[in-house]
């Protein structure tokens, strides 16, 4: 007896019998699926403003059936496209996560760079630079990321959007796929960063010219005109027409604007998200996500409501029927998905990237305070002023992302003193009515700002990728870029820009809302904590505990 127990104990020693294995990922409670849609210039008050005219199977069901976080804001500036959707999945800020703004300067170098622009690789499904593209400029982990470390890349990312950057950066650094539409030839594409060759799921998609066939039936109202309440005449001076010379009225021919303007006329109708959807509807079904048991995600950004918003303005007929027409396309696919995946297997989170402004001339003509600030207007008159002062040619390189860029090669070269010219270009800003803050960015930190704006702007501020000086408007007022006074913009730290819907449902999801201030950095954090995984590596947001069961 003793002897089979001494020899019992050393099969044990030199593991001939092992212990059983700790479970992992299959031990692990988590969804089949998740799904993230961002919806590009969503404004938080677009959920109630159009309330009563959504059906019961989009906004309204996420509202119903989900966890609403009433108060969500961006605790970054620039408030840009790029950076929302870098921060909602990394839960990181420009100051750490690199991507300063849709297009930044690189510190050492001095060069303008787009953020996910990469001359290393080459476009996969077209023939021209349009997928020149990757997330190489990222310098931290996204949720995709994660997700696929927690399951030995077994898990699948897959993000898709009309526009680059908002398939690139959510996807992360190892996306399974990323897709966007290409402009000039109609077609959804990626780049070698990804694979060599389309899935062929997705040529055969491209093969029935989606674009075409949906700009072909032209744009006009869901409802009769007269029942769009909530919005301005469908003439007015606020928006900015297709045609120079015509009217930004309805109907819009979009069958004639295909023939003239091509493809990318798209982006800028609601038919573009309904593209979109189709597009992340072949990838559920063809990439079989949500069909085992390890979690992928899938990451859907809708950017026609961006565009449209640009060129109409949140007050426009034209914005209320996008989201009108938004809410159908978005309760057809939860349908799906319930149908694919289940419902109550997967968790979808709705948010938006950055909101937008009102108009500044309909809120002028209405006696509110407001105003169109020109940044190019602005970056020649301060090369005048460091010429005239400093005898420095071409010594502003840029004024962009609300924040003046120093061409600090050409100051060097001339002798100038740096720190003179900074304050002297301080100065000059303080000196206009509508600047209420002109900050040194290196010293943000003990500028006598506002704690709210303080903490936006450092948390903006990437020392080798942002700009010199920041610039922080009166409220009511944006840089009205190449637009005038027409359509809209966003960029400032003002809730306008800033407050967004934020609403989680489905596998894990309490029912229910809350008032308490939560961060754009948060949804990260939330989704980690939910699939029991580690946050993205560059992560400051806290997990809304609240919203999960």
């Amino acid at each position: 007896m003793k002897k089979v127990f001494m020899t019992l104990c050393a099969a044990f020693a030199l593991g001939l019998f092992p212990a059983k294995a700790a479970p992992q990922t299959a031990g692990v409670a988590r969804p089949k699926l998740v799904v993230g849609i961002v919806v590009d210039q969503m404004r938080w008050d677009y959920l109630y403003r159009y309330y009563d005219r959504y059906g019961e199977g989009g906004f309204k069901r996420l509202l119903s059936e989900g966890f609403n976080c009433e108060n969500t804001q961006l605790d970054y500036v620039p408030t840009v496209t790029a950076i929302g959707h870098t921060c909602i999945y990394t839960g990181s800020v420009p100051s750490i996560h690199g991507i300063a703004g849709n297009d930044f300067i690189f510190r050492h170098t001095g060069k303008k760079t787009y953020c996910t622009d990469d001359e290393t690789v080459s476009s996969v499904g077209c023939d021209n630079a349009a997928g020149k593209m990757s997330p190489r400029n990222l310098l931290v982990t996204t949720v995709g990321d994660e997700l696929h470390l927690a399951t030995n890349f077994r898990a699948k990312v897959i993000s898709v959007s009309l526009k680059d950057r908002a398939s690139i950066l959510p996807g992360g650094h190892t996306a399974d796929g990323a897709y966007w539409f290409d402009s000039k030839t109609g077609r959804w594409i990626t780049s070698t960063y990804y694979r060599n060759e389309l899935p062929a799921w997705l040529v055969k998609f491209n093969a029935t010219d989606p674009a075409r066939r949906l700009m072909e039936q032209d744009w006009n109202t869901l409802y009769p005109l007269d029942t769009y309440v909530q919005s301005t005449a469908d003439d007015t001076p606020y928006e900015t027409p297709f045609e120079k010379g015509g009217k930004a009225t309805f109907p819009v021919r979009t069958s004639k604007l295909l023939k003239t303007d091509g493809y990318g006329v798209i982006r800028e109708t609601p038919y573009g998200n309904t593209m979109t959807l189709q597009v992340a509807s072949e990838a559920l079904t063809n990439e079989e996500l949500g069909q085992d048991d390890i979690t992928d995600l899938l990451a859907v950004s809708l950017s026609s409501t961006d565009y449209v918003g640009h060129r109409f303005g949140p007050n426009a007929v034209e914005t209320e029927d996008t989201y009108l027409r938004l809410d159908k396309d978005l309760a057809a696919f939860l349908n799906l998905l319930d149908e694919k995946v289940g419902a109550g297997n997967y968790t979808v989170f709705l948010t938006a990237d950055h909101a937008a402004a009102h108009n500044v001339r309909f809120l002028a003509d209405r006696k509110v305070p407001a105003g169109a600030w020109d940044a190019a207007a602005e970056e020649a008159a301060l090369d005048s002023l460091v010429a005239a002062d400093f005898h420095v040619e071409d010594g502003v390189q840029a004024v962009m992302n609300y924040q003046v860029f120093l061409n600090r090669a050409k100051l060097q070269a001339a002798g100038a003193d740096f720190h003179e010219v900074k304050q002297a270009v301080i100065r000059h800003l303080r000196s206009h009515d509508e600047v209420m803050y002109a900050v040194d960015l290196e010293e943000a930190g003990t500028a006598p700002l506002p704690a709210p704006v303080r903490e936006r702007v450092i948390n903006g501020y990437n020392n080798k990728r942002s700009g010199d000086i920041q610039v922080v408007l009166n409220p009511g007022w944006y840089d009205a870029e190449d637009r005038g006074a027409q359509g809209t913009t966003h960029g400032v730290w003002c809730p306008y820009d800033a407050h967004i819907p934020l609403i989680f449902m489905g596998w894990g999801v309490r029912q229910g809302e809350t008032t308490r201030a939560v961060r754009m950095t948060d949804i990260a954090a939330t989704v980690s904590a939910l699939l029991h995984m580690q946050m993205p590596s560059g992560c400051v947001g806290t997990p809304v505990s609240e919203a999960l069961k």
